[in-house]
C-alpha cells in the first residue's frame, strides 16, 4: 500500500493520547488492579450516581431498537434546565463530538481555527482532521489571552476555541472577560464556549453563558456530563446555540450518536442534584488537600477552576515523564502533559481523599 495513502494533513496527526487504563498499569508493573489509583482523567471519583444507574436498568428492555435520534426526551429536560428551545440543542457522544462537528459544519479546508496554547488538545486535532490552518495564540499565565485571540481572527477564520475553565491547566475567564470579547468577535467567525468543568465553578464564579447565546448568533456553548455528572463511559455532551447553528450541525451529525442508555442515565443525572452538590464538595475539599501539599513540597502548581490540578515536578524537559513513571511503578496513575508543551508539568484529577492522599505520599517518595 502506498506510503501516500489519506490526504497528508490526516497523516500529520498525532493521535490523541488518553490516561492510562488501570488494568494497563497493573499489566505492565506487575500491580494488583484493587490497589491502583487513577487520576489521570478528570473524572467522576464517585462514579455514576445510582439514579443513572436505575435508569438504564429500565432502559435495558429496549435495546432491541435504536435510540430516539432527535433525543426528545433529553432535549425537553435539557431545555427545561437552561429555558431554550429544544431546537437549540445539539446532542453529542461526549463534548468532544461537539467539537468535531463544529469543524465540520463551519470550517472549509485552508480556513482558519484560532485556539490558545495550552487549551485541549482535541482543538488541534479537530482542526487538523478538516486540513484547516491553525492560529494558535501564545498563552497569557496559561490561560487564554482573549485580546490577543481577538487580535488574531482574519477575514478567514471561521471558528474559535475557548475552554472555560481550561483544560489542561485550570484557568478562568471571568464572566465580564467573556462578554466583552464576544462583542468584539465578528459575526463571520463561530465562537464554541467549552464549558466542560463549570459544574465545579464555585456560586461566586457561576455565571448562565445562555444568556449570551440568545444575544450573540455565532456562539456555541458546549456541556458535557462526564465530568461532575460521573458519565464519562457513557459519552453525552450537549450544545446550545441559535437554530441557524443548530441546524447545520444537526446536518453533519451522526444518526442515533447517543446512544439509549446515555440519553436514560443522563436525564436521571440532570435531576439528581445531591449527587451533584457532593461531587461539588468533594472536589473543593480535594483541592485544598493538593495545594496544602504542594505548598508543602515547595512545587508550583497554577490554580485551578476544574477538578484538577497542573503542577510542577521538576525543571527540566525530563521532569514530568520521570516522574509520572516513579508514581507508575507506585500504582499511582496521573496524566503527563509533555504533548501540551509542558513537559516539566503533571495534572493531576482530584479523587476521593484516600486516593488523594495515597497520591500525595506517593508523589512525596517520587520526588526524593
Amino acid at each position: 500500500m502506498s506510503k501516500n495513502i489519506g490526504p497528508e494533513y490526516v497523516r500529520a496527526i498525532a493521535p490523541y493520547q488518553s490516561g492510562k487504563p488501570i488494568a494497563e498499569v497493573a499489566r505492565e508493573f506487575g500491580l494488583d488492579e484493587a490497589s491502583i489509583v487513577k487520576l489521570a482523567s478528570n473524572e467522576n471519583p464517585y462514579g455514576m450516581p445510582d439514579s443513572a444507574k436505575q435508569a438504564m436498568i429500565a432502559a435495558i428492555d429496549d435495546l432491541g431498537r435504536y435510540p430516539d435520534a432527535n433525543g426528545f426526551d433529553l432535549k425537553t429536560v435539557l431545555s427545561q434546565r437552561y429555558d431554550v428551545p429544544a431546537d437549540w440543542i445539539t446532542l453529542g457522544n461526549g463534548s468532544n463530538d461537539i467539537l468535531e462537528i463544529a469543524a465540520h459544519a463551519f470550517v472549509q479546508k485552508g480556513e482558519a481555527v484560532v485556539y490558545s496554547q495550552y487549551s485541549f488538545a482535541v482543538y488541534a486535532l479537530a482542526t487538523q482532521g478538516i486540513g484547516a490552518r491553525h492560529l494558535v495564540v501564545p498563552a497569557q499565565a496559561y490561560g487564554h489571552d482573549l485580546d490577543a485571540m481577538a487580535a488574531a481572527i482574519t477575514d478567514d477564520t471561521r471558528l474559535l476555541f475557548i475552554a472555560n475553565p481550561n483544560n489542561p491547566t485550570g484557568t478562568f475567564l471571568t464572566a465580564a472577560q467573556i462578554e466583552a470579547f464576544l462583542q468584539k468577535v465578528p459575526q463571520h467567525v463561530v465562537v464554541v464556549l467549552d464549558e466542560a468543568y463549570n459544574e465545579f465553578l464555585s456560586a461566586d464564579d457561576q455565571y448562565e453563558s445562555t444568556a449570551w447565546v440568545r444575544q450573540y448568533p455565532n456562539l456555541i456553548v458546549s456541556r458535557t456530563l462526564s465530568k461532575a455528572y460521573g458519565l464519562a463511559g457513557l459519552r453525552i455532551g450537549f450544545a446550545i446555540a441559535q437554530p441557524a447553528l443548530t441546524d447545520l450541525m444537526n446536518r453533519i451529525r451522526q444518526p442515533f450518536n447517543v446512544n439509549s442508555m446515555a440519553q436514560a442515565a443522563a436525564i436521571a443525572a440532570l435531576s439528581d442534584r445531591e449527587f451533584l452538590e457532593k461531587s461539588a464538595r468533594n472536589n473543593a475539599a480535594g483541592y485544598q488537600q493538593f495545594t496544602e501539599a504542594f505548598e508543602a513540597l515547595g512545587l508550583e502548581y497554577v490554580p485551578s477552576y476544574g477538578n484538577f490540578v497542573l503542577v510542577k515536578v521538576g525543571n527540566d524537559d525530563e521532569a514530568g515523564a520521570r516522574i509520572n513513571l516513579a508514581l507508575l511503578k507506585q500504582g499511582v496513575i496521573v496524566r503527563p502533559v509533555g504533548s501540551y508543551g509542558l513537559p516539566q508539568w503533571l495534572r493531576i484529577s482530584i479523587g476521593l481523599p484516600q486516593e488523594n492522599a495515597i497520591f500525595i505520599a506517593a508523589l512525596t517518595k517520587a520526588l526524593a
